[in-house]
């Protein structure tokens, strides 16, 4: 307790699920405002209190409650308040905007951006509607899990949503998809409905809240080929040969080791939420060991297949850092909200630049074996 110009201000207590919380603000005032009271899982933030001077002593308590977190005013009112179109862009992961059109515009190569509207519309599509039902059907499931989650509620990291927010959420997923759904079976024809119904069997299966593979590594690794169907639509729409198997390939790995990069950064709020991944099984130091493992195999595919020596040195090198990460670095050590952020800048800065050597090059979009024989 903290007593100041005649004010005695309570720290927030730490309680177990089931406990009671016994609030007596003992003050020199008529009213006591006490901060909103609401469920969560194992935390409780500190509160703030506005008192009036007056000579009253008047205690406020507050029940039994089986899981309790109290929250700053400001701060619920930035959670809570994060309306409109500014919500719906947070659930569609603007950090991962630059990866998701790296995935689409791979197939495209040399593409004449400015007088295809194919291409835009697709563009437009992977970014916002298909990144609001990736990513906000798992904000809806995974609710109470990101409230511990401190990269939460950012641009960067994804929203985190009030309840109003979160109710109406599925209702705008599947309302953003109409419009674009009756697009694309008007240019690529009947087919788009069985790219749908893939897209949906991987969201449920990632995010079904009994058998979720989320939840159960190694499917939570292995759904991430889902993101394949990226490199499908872009091919259909733009009406571009599908890539090659190997790139393919390329794209699954990928996919994977930015899924488990991700997985690492969160292992603390998945243990406390119950959540079982594949980085909390198998612990830090050895996921970052297999992301290193994946860009290897990675960096051995972008050389042998397609002879591209800048995207297979960029790749080395991003497994030669996950190594010194795992072992001289970091290593066991969780990273801060502000490393955290630097990291996917730096991953943003690097997929930027991928579109463009891709736009330039476009080596993915061909087989070159050895010199002299392309396929």
């Amino acid at each position: 307790m903290l007593l100041d110009h005649g004010f005695l201000l309570l720290r927030p207590l730490v309680v177990e699920q089931g406990s009671s919380i016994l609030f007596c603000c003992l003050l020199a005032d008529r009213s006591c405002d006490i901060a909103e009271v609401f469920a969560s899982q194992e935390i409780i933030r500190h509160t703030q209190r506005n008192w009036k001077s007056r000579n009253v002593f008047k205690p406020c308590i507050v029940g039994q409650m089986s899981e309790t977190t109290v929250t700053l005013p400001g701060e619920k009112s930035r959670r809570q308040h994060v309306s409109g179109l500014s919500f719906l862009i947070q659930v569609s992961r603007p950090g991962l905007w630059s990866t998701t059109a790296m995935f689409y515009l791979m197939p495209l190569g040399h593409a004449d951006f400015l007088r295809s509207g194919r291409l835009w519309l697709g563009l437009f599509f992977v970014l916002f509607p298909l990144g609001m039902l990736l990513y906000g059907v798992n904000d809806i499931v995974d609710t109470e899990g990101d409230l511990l989650n401190p990269r939460k509620g950012t641009f960067l990291f994804g929203s985190r949503g009030a309840r109003d927010q979160l109710a109406a959420l599925r209702w705008q997923i599947a309302f953003v998809q109409i419009p674009f759904l009756a697009a694309f079976y008007f240019l690529v024809g009947p087919r788009i409905l069985w790219w749908y119904a893939t897209l949906l069997l991987a969201v449920g299966l990632y995010n079904a809240p009994r058998f979720g593979w989320k939840g159960r590594s190694p499917f939570d690794v292995l759904i991430q080929a889902s993101y394949l169907l990226v490199f499908v639509l872009s091919s259909w729409l733009n009406r571009s040969p599908q890539l090659p198997c190997q790139a393919f390939v390329f794209g699954v790995l990928f996919a994977m080791h930015s899924h488990v990069f991700g997985e690492v950064m969160d292992i603390e709020p998945d243990r406390l939420s119950g959540r079982s991944t594949t980085a909390t099984l198998i612990g830090r130091v050895p996921a970052k060991l297999f992301i290193a493992g994946l860009l290897t195999i990675e960096t051995a595919l972008v050389y042998f297949y397609f002879r591209d020596w800048i995207i297979a040195g960029f790749l080395a090198i991003g497994a030669l850092w996950f190594v010194l990460d795992a072992g001289v670095l970091w290593k066991n050590r969780p990273y801060s909200p502000v490393e955290m952020r630097l990291f996917l800048w730096g991953w943003n800065i690097a997929a930027l630049l991928g579109i463009f050597w891709n736009w330039s090059h476009g080596t993915l979009t061909r087989l070159n074996l050895f010199s002299g024989l392309q396929q």
